[in-house]
């Protein structure tokens, strides 16, 4: 068995995003949707999905450590389970042979490339759960300019929060080290409390919480969101001058009269 997942299979996952491929068979969604998708809202992101029956890819309730930044990447996706002694051996042996060094925790990281955000099932862990300490989430810093979604724990918080070019969601902070849990897979579907998420996901971290987009979605989450943000611009400068009123505005539909108003100001702009 191989503990990441193959090329062929993460293809076959996310087969219907037609994007180029990374190297490990993610899609890559271009740069420039990534970082228009910073802009978007939970809410603005969630609408479109589930509009399309995506209804399990939120999950809320996250401390984070750095509450002033938007989490936006491609998601790297690894599962730890709790320890059971043959199949926690079998996955070391396998890990020696190819040459990994470190705890497994430190495998994951190993495969990680600037722009991925690494997303975590440690099923909500967190005294021996502690997935990175200060040492480890430099180094998702360093590799990925981006961060982590931990469904577990993190130590060190007081030198996590001194990084500047990342943050990290988790449940819960713990002096522990890491014990008692073996890693099950990389770039495998993997479930983060009530969302299902896949390698090539594209997640969206907001003080809401975080929201995984499949990125055959991507584009079409950005557009809606920059439509539903450029009509709220419009619709609030229409209602400070009194022209039209909440009823008018606050609807999902505008009348015809109000829509072409809105589109010859979408014109000038």
């Amino acid at each position: 068995m191989d503990v990441i997942n193959s090329k062929e299979n993460v293809e076959e996952l996310t087969r219907l995003a037609t994007f180029d491929r990374l190297p490990d068979g993610r899609p890559h969604v271009p740069d420039d949707l990534i970082n228009r998708l910073q802009k978007a809202t939970t809410e603005e992101a969630w609408g479109i999905m589930r509009q399309k029956g995506y209804n399990f890819q939120f999950e809320g309730n996250w401390l984070r450590t750095h509450t002033d930044k938007i989490l936006v990447g491609r998601c790297v996706t690894a599962q730890m389970i709790p320890y059971r002694p043959d199949f926690h051996d079998l996955i070391q042996e396998k890990g020696d042979a190819e040459g990994r060094i470190g705890g497994q925790n430190s495998w994951v990281i190993d495969t990680l490339v600037e722009g991925d955000v690494l997303i975590v099932d440690l099923f909500g862990k967190i005294k021996d759960g502690t997935f990175v300490g200060d040492n480890l989430s430099t180094s998702i810093e360093t590799k990925t300019k981006r961060g982590a979604v931990i469904d577990g724990g993190i130590r060190d918080y007081q030198g996590i929060v001194q990084l500047e070019e990342s943050t990290f969601f988790f449940r819960g902070m713990d002096p522990t080290a890491i014990a008692d849990v073996t890693l099950a897979g990389v770039n495998i579907p993997i479930r983060i409390g009530n969302a299902t998420v896949l390698p090539g996901d594209i997640v969206l971290g907001t003080p809401t919480g975080v929201i995984f987009i499949p990125p055959h979605m991507v584009e079409e989450v950005v557009e809606t969101a920059e439509d539903i943000q450029s009509r709220d611009e419009w619709g609030k400068q229409m209602l400070n001058i009194g022209k039209y009123t909440p009823g008018e505005i606050d609807v999902p539909n505008w009348i015809d009269h109000i829509e072409a108003d809105y589109q010859e100001w979408l014109k000038n702009k």
